[in-house]
């Protein structure tokens, strides 16, 4: 763990500043006397309105690496230069190596160097070549699906030169993607674009280290897929030595959100490992068919910026200020620009006695709740509540906004830093910035360029108000303790401070938070999570020689603690901490009880049950079955287990079953059939429809996904699932009310707990 005047290693250069690098006139990462004697004059042609004081938005448009902020490159507002279809001389889709050397001259200049990334030393063994690889060296999982977090597939990227490194960093702010084949689980994908990825996760990560990575399998044959999906994003979990943050907060986070899916695959370049990457799913058309049954609607991205100005407060009618903070994803619309300009003037300026019936027309309320609490509860450093960025927006054709997570990849962040390592000034805040600290190598390259910069003394001297940075300003957005009431009265983020004025809606947030502390973090199911990742990467991790960590601090922040009281850096403590700390809050132990199954996604339109059909639940699900009881057939399927509680018998005439919330009619129950007071009833989960017995058209993933029961347009029950074990089954040991947990297979009998 990095202290305070630490020296920096032989070969380590630590990154200038944003400020700096304006300073930086030769560009040699270093400010000279020269530099520094002519920084007073520089700065005062920054100075737009002549007052004598620089304010961040004078100071920003100086800022020119990739990312710096909202219309410069890398933001919002950024435009690639297009060169694809001008050079396309064949007009076959892509550019070939030719064509690639002729649109490579026509590139301009992003009007500035942009950070260089960090020197490393190679005698840590990182930085260097990894071990070479082939096809047939690796197993293949045909069965399993793209996110699947129990298996690790290798996908081999093959380009034509090997060069390929250069070549993409040289058309990163470009339109051009460069060709390969992908081959995964044996199968050959030709002519996938593959681009460099991410703002700082590329402009802070020198050549020869991983960046992040995004492969278009669509680019030439439009109706090519890989595993059903058209895009895919490998991130180099820069600033995560788990590698873990992105697949915990997918998996914890998926019973109260739509939220990108996320696991791990092994990524092999030209026939040499480039070690683990984090495969996380795209915000795009695919993602909005699966989780709210249509691919129509607007979609924005919030990215990062210094400003922390993407909270959506009203910022009047003027179109082209929300382009400035919001990258729209979909087709451009007027339509579209102004009911986001309407959402943002709702939430900002309607009276807090007014706000649910002027609001809950046009923004899913209760699902902004959920995220919001998610948000905090996982301290999520890289998100809404902490810089008004780094999240999606969709409007549904419905003329409803959702919140959707984007950045997962900063959650579970400890006081004082991250997962085994120590950041820059100790922990952050959301307060004012304080002083900044020394860089720590082992953490590797710094993600974060876009807050407010490091080595310039006090906070005063880059004043952002409201806003803390990884500095050391209380009460820290790194810590365990941080409070989910902080910070309230800030209306740059509108969705916070206006949506939890309203009694209502703070109590609800309060027994989202209480239910994600009880089940989300119960210490039980997130060690089993922690330990299968871990069990699942570690080889490969330590393998890796290109990644951006020490396999210490892999370890440090995965291990089981092996010592009592909370260990920093470490995520069995994070949780452990974090759920005690916040089911100590007064506010949130006095909130009312919810739990997994009592949330209702905005995007299931369907109405409550209610007291009909109290009795009748989802009682069993065994979604990996190799042992645990057979069918009418004698084979071992999985199965869903329904029971009725109750004293009468229940007709289940007109009821449905479905693995899909876009089509919850998806497998009827056969009319007539009926379920006698205390009794069971198995569907085998197989697509056998023709064999004997109840057996529904679709199967279940043990990767984990939901169950829904419905009558016409009523919910009778639902039950979400996460990564199944074999021959461990899942359920409820009582009513609807109980909380869901693993159990011990026991087909048509009453369940039992696996303890």
């Amino acid at each position: 763990m990095a202290q305070p005047n630490s020296p920096q290693p032989d070969g380590f250069r630590i990154p200038l500043d944003p400020v700096s690098r304006v300073l930086d006139a030769d560009g040699d990462g270093e400010l000279s006397a020269e530099e520094i004697e002519n920084a007073a004059k520089l700065l005062q042609k920054l100075d737009a309105n002549g007052d004598g004081k620089l304010v961040i938005n004078e100071i920003l448009p100086g800022f020119r690496g990739p990312g710096m902020g909202p219309g410069g490159p890398g933001g919002p507002n950024n435009q690639e230069q297009k060169l694809a279809d001008k050079f396309d001389n064949d007009n076959n889709g892509f550019l070939d190596q030719a064509e690639r050397a002729k649109a490579a001259e026509a590139i301009q200049s992003r009007g500035g160097r942009g950070p260089r990334g960090m020197r490393f030393d190679e005698a840590d063994g990182l930085g260097i070549p990894g071990r070479n690889i082939t096809v047939s060296d690796v197993e293949s999982f045909p069965d399993a699906s793209l996110y699947d977090i129990s298996v690790l597939r290798t996908l081999f990227i093959e380009f034509e030169s090997e060069d390929w490194e250069a070549e993409l960093a040289k058309f990163k702010h470009t339109d051009v993607e460069v060709p390969a084949t992908v081959t995964i689980d044996g199968r050959q994908y030709p002519l996938i674009g593959v681009k460099f990825r991410g703002q700082s996760s590329f402009s802070n990560i020198p050549e020869g280290r991983k960046r992040s990575l995004n492969l278009s399998v669509d680019l030439v044959d439009e109706d090519q897929r890989l595993y059903g999906y058209k895009t895919l994003n490998l991130l180099n979990c820069n600033g995560d030595p788990s590698f873990m943050s992105s697949v915990l907060y997918s998996q914890i986070a998926a019973p109260y959100l739509a939220v990108p899916k996320a696991n791990f695959v092994h990524v092999v370049i030209n026939g040499e490992s480039w070690g683990i990457y984090c495969n996380v799913q795209q915000f795009n058309k695919e993602f909005i068919k699966e989780n709210f049954g249509s691919n129509q609607g607007a979609r924005w991205k919030v990215s990062g910026s210094p400003t922390a100005d993407g909270g959506l407060r009203y910022l009047g009618d003027n179109v082209e200020d929300y382009r400035q903070r919001f990258e729209i994803k979909s087709k451009d619309s007027d339509e579209s620009w102004h009911a986001l300009i309407n959402l943002c003037k709702v939430l900002s300026e309607t009276p807090t006695d007014q706000l649910p019936e002027a609001l809950e027309p046009i923004l899913d309320v209760d699902g902004a709740l959920r995220f919001l609490a998610m948000d905090v509860a996982t301290v999520n450093s890289d998100g809404y509540w902490t810089r008004a960025s780094d999240y999606s927006l969709y409007l549904d054709p419905q003329g409803r906004f959702h919140v959707i997570p984007h950045d997962m990849n900063e959650a579970f962040m400890l006081a004082g830093g991250g997962r085994g390592m120590r950041r820059p000034g100790g922990g952050g805040g959301f307060g004012p910035a304080g002083p900044a600290g020394p860089f720590d190598p082992g953490n590797g390259p710094n993600e974060r360029e876009d807050l407010p910069p490091r080595g310039l003394g006090p906070a005063q001297a880059f004043p952002v108000p409201a806003f803390g940075g990884r500095g050391g300003g209380p009460p820290g957005h790194g810590s365990i303790d941080l409070d989910p009431f902080i910070g309230m009265d800030d209306d740059r983020m509108p969705l916070r401070s206006k949506l939890l004025a309203v009694s209502e809606y703070r109590e609800k947030y309060a027994s989202y938070l209480k239910s994600i502390a009880k089940d989300g973090f119960d210490i039980a199911n997130v060690a089993l999570l922690i330990e299968d990742c871990r069990e699942l990467i570690k080889d490969e991790v330590a393998a890796d020689t290109r990644k951006l960590t020490s396999i210490e601090n892999f370890d440090r922040s995965t291990d089981i603690p092996l010592e009592d009281g909370h260990i920093t850096g470490n995520l069995y403590s994070f949780f452990d901490s974090r759920q005690r700390f916040l089911l100590e809050h007064e506010e949130i132990a006095s909130a009312a009880n919810l739990t997994i199954d009592a949330v209702s996604p905005a995007r299931v339109v369907l109405s409550d049950a209610g007291a009909e059909f109290k009795d009748l639940i989802i009682s069993e699900i065994l979604a990996s079955n190799t042992q645990s009881g057979a069918d009418p057939q004698g084979e071992a399927e999985d199965f869903i287990e329904l029971a009725n509680l109750g004293e009468k018998s229940i007709d289940l005439s007109g009821m449905y079953l479905s693995d899909d919330l876009s089509e919850p009619n998806k497998w009827q129950i056969p009319d007539g059939t009926k379920l006698e007071a205390g009794e069971y009833l198995l569907i085998w989960a197989d697509e056998d429809e023709q064999d004997d017995g109840l057996h529904a058209n679709f199967k279940l993933s043990k990767s984990g996904e939901l169950v829904t029961l419905v009558k016409g347009s009523r919910l009778v029950d639902r039950l979400v699932f996460k990564q199944q074990r074999p021959d461990v089954s899942v359920g409820r040991l009582g009513s609807k009310s109980q909380k869901v947990q693993s159990l011990k297979p026991t087909p048509g009998v009453a369940n039992q707990s696996l303890r």
